[in-house]
């Protein structure tokens, strides 16, 4: 028997193989691309990388079973792969969360709150991204106060060894502190606004001042934890604040994506509410109004359900890659393990900061005869929103630059979603370097 006349020969093999099925294509210029039965045949990934040149020499059918056992040896070597990594996920889950890594001191504990000192680094230079990048030697005057928002666990400011806001901002020549507002529970129902801003705050950034050894601090803060930074320095009026950077944090209700379309469309019925009947938000028990983690994580979720969708696809196909496990495990554990949300700080944002949408007028009650005014903040500001956020919107969080009266202020628009924009993996060469270059060149002693 005769092979067909037009043949191929395999170029990183050498191997003649024959050209025997409909879908090889014969071109002018004797050159052919590579079939799935070549590609058999060859067994070789550049078999599907490069053209081959026709050939009248035979091919073996022993090569082909070799080739399928082979194939079959490694089909079955990924299938263990991917058993074991599905146990050892479900059983094991802490040995995939790599979050965390940069060394810390506890410089103040008191109730939730937490409040600590990352040392320099000891590296010349670290990982970020697919890059590396070179340790600054040179410390800038006034440190970092980072302030995450409440659900979220502090680990998204040091998610993975190579996209860690902490670590970038240390390499940067930055003293970097964070508050940690710890894991609310039942007892803590009645935390509200003023529970975080005006006592937490205050309290983590005396403690920063007290280990710095002077007063001037910059504020750095994510969704809500920007929000606390502004309704604190709208309540305090600290002069020693030197800057304040905001990303993703939201001003306007209306504005804030589906949930700004609900706020408007109860206006009316909220009114006729108050002045009908003597039902108020702020009179419920607030144990009745928290909000556990797990019902957190599930809204948030559900701010995009494709994306949730296309995660777990995207798990099963390669739950055999451990590499792929350690960080998509430990992203995971950002948006499945988040903390609750008192009622108090509940009743605050559906009433003030929602229905009455008092942040984007400027000035929001405390309690207590207490107000933040925002007309009060006058340090240099920084905010900076994701493009795609479908949470905090572009306009929920520009209506800030209205309310700030800020001589030095700037609205800054990134790539990337509520979560991207902050910590994903684009956000080393945008949001981060946005706001290190920023904060460099007004940090000077």
């Amino acid at each position: 028997m005769r092979w067909p006349e037009t043949r191929a020969i395999c170029p990183c093999q050498g191997r003649p193989l024959p050209l025997i099925d409909k879908y090889s294509v014969r071109r002018a210029d004797g050159w052919n691309r590579p079939s799935a039965t070549n590609f058999l045949l060859c067994g070789s990934t550049e078999a599907n990388e490069y053209p081959f040149r026709s050939s009248h020499q035979e091919v073996g059918m022993p090569m082909v079973l070799d080739r399928l056992v082979k194939m079959s040896s490694f089909a079955g070597e990924r299938t263990l792969q991917w058993v074991s990594n599905a146990v050892e996920t479900t059983l094991f889950a802490e040995n995939f969360d790599v979050s965390e890594q940069t060394p810390y001191e506890i410089v103040v504990q008191g109730g939730l709150m937490t409040v600590r000192y990352y040392p320099p680094l000891a590296e010349a230079e670290i990982p970020v991204g697919e890059e590396t990048m070179p340790v600054a030697t040179q410390r800038h005057a006034v440190p970092i106060l980072l302030v995450p928002p409440l659900a979220a666990d502090p680990l998204n400011f040091d998610l993975l060894p190579n996209r860690s806001l902490v670590r970038f901002l240390l390499a940067k020549g930055f003293k970097v502190y964070l508050v940690d507002f710890g894991s609310p529970k039942t007892r803590h129902a009645d935390y509200g606004l003023a529970d975080y801003a005006a006592r937490m705050l205050p309290d983590a950034i005396a403690a920063v001042r007290a280990h710095h050894g002077a007063r001037p601090l910059s504020l750095v803060g994510y969704c809500m934890g920007g929000l606390f930074a502004l309704v604190y320095q709208g309540w305090a009026r600290d002069g020693d604040i030197r800057n304040i950077v905001t990303i993703a944090s939201p001003i306007d209700s209306k504005a804030v994506g589906v949930a700004g379309g609900l706020v408007e469309a109860m206006q009316v019925p909220t009114r006729l509410i108050r002045r009908l009947t003597p039902f108020r938000i702020d009179k419920i028990d607030a144990k009745r109004l928290m909000m556990p983690g797990w019902m957190a994580s599930n809204i948030f979720k559900l701010t995009n359900p494709v994306g949730v969708l296309q995660g777990y696809l995207d798990l099963l196909m390669n739950l055999w890659d451990r590499e792929y496990l350690l960080e998509n495990r430990t992203v995971a554990r950002w948006f499945n393990d988040m903390h609750a949300y008192p009622g108090g700080i509940v009743k605050d944002f559906l009433v003030r900061v929602g229905l009455d949408n008092a942040l984007a007028k400027g000035r929001i009650e405390l309690g207590d005869g207490q107000a933040s005014d925002f007309s009060a903040i006058t340090c240099p500001y920084l905010a900076i929103a994701g493009k795609k956020d479908q949470i905090v919107t572009l306009d929920a969080a520009r209506k800030v630059m209205d309310v700030v009266p800020a001589a030095d202020k700037q609205f800054a628009e990134a790539p990337g979603g509520h979560a991207g924009v902050f910590a994903g993996s684009r956000a080393p060469v945008t949001t981060w370097t946005i706001t290190a270059d920023w904060l460099a060149l007004r940090s000077a002693a």
